[in-house]
């Protein structure tokens, strides 16, 4: 089947998320001593995960966007065994936006990635998140004329992996299911929310991660700063299965 569209993950596939709350969050340990004594994996890991489940609750309208990222910081020292203050917990929240803001980048290689399969597709980027947040990425790292549709699920009010989310791209973008491919680094939201429509996955996993037992073979891209390997593993699906690392 020919390859007609190509549905792409933003944070952390085209946008480097990871990169940036690392910087901002190099920020936030500074702020107080308290962090001094978590190793740094740890506290990503603790932010990553009060971050994932706050934003659930702010795109189903649960919690304002601003006294979500207030509450983040109040649960991130809370771990770290302080009781933060609303004072406290927003200048932490302010700290770590801005320099999240100020490191904004694309993950190495996509926007050639993304050029070069514009011109042979129709692309599609399919996200979790806020609407203006997601535009403000893409124009920031250059990547606004290479995509036809931004299909993001504050706008729909349904999240990946629900499949409807990926139907809303594929009818915007007029093509069947069986025709396109969709490239993301979440194995739940993109690779299982891929399958869930009856879309080909390909599992972006530059972070070498061990692929979930159990797993459905797919394949894998390490990386986007082989353009042409990229391209030979969305148009050919020539890529190392999903059951073996990259």
């Amino acid at each position: 089947m020919t390859i007609r569209a190509v549905l792409f993950d933003l944070d952390d596939t085209l946008f480097d998320h990871q990169f940036c709350s690392r910087t901002a969050l190099a920020v936030v340990r500074a702020m107080h001593p308290a962090f001094d004594s978590i190793d740094i994996p740890i506290l990503e890991a603790a932010h990553a995960r009060i971050l994932e489940t706050l934003h659930a609750d702010v795109m189903v309208g649960r919690i304002p966007l601003d006294s979500a990222r207030v509450e983040r910081f109040r649960q991130l020292y809370e771990t770290a065994g302080v009781e933060a203050d609303a004072t406290l917990a927003s200048r932490t929240a302010v700290a770590y936006r801005d320099a999240y803001t100020d490191a904004r980048q694309a993950v190495a290689g996509a926007a050639s990635v993304l050029a070069a399969v514009h011109t042979r597709a129709k692309v599609g980027i399919v996200s979790n998140n806020l609407l203006q947040e997601q535009r403000d990425k893409l124009r920031h790292c250059g990547l606004e004329n290479f995509y036809d549709v931004l299909v993001v699920s504050e706008e729909f009010g349904v999240s990946k992996p629900d499949p409807r989310l990926f139907e809303i791209a594929l009818a915007r973008l007029e093509c069947a299911a069986d025709e396109t491919v969709m490239v993301g680094d979440s194995w739940a939201a993109d690779v299982m929310g891929a399958l869930a429509a009856g879309i080909r996955p390909i599992w972006f996993n530059r972070n070498a991660t061990e692929v979930p037992a159990g797993a459905p073979p797919v394949s894998v891209i390490a990386s986007f700063e082989d353009v042409d390997d990229v391209l030979r593993t969305i148009f050919e699906g020539e890529c190392a299965p999903a059951s073996s690392r990259p």
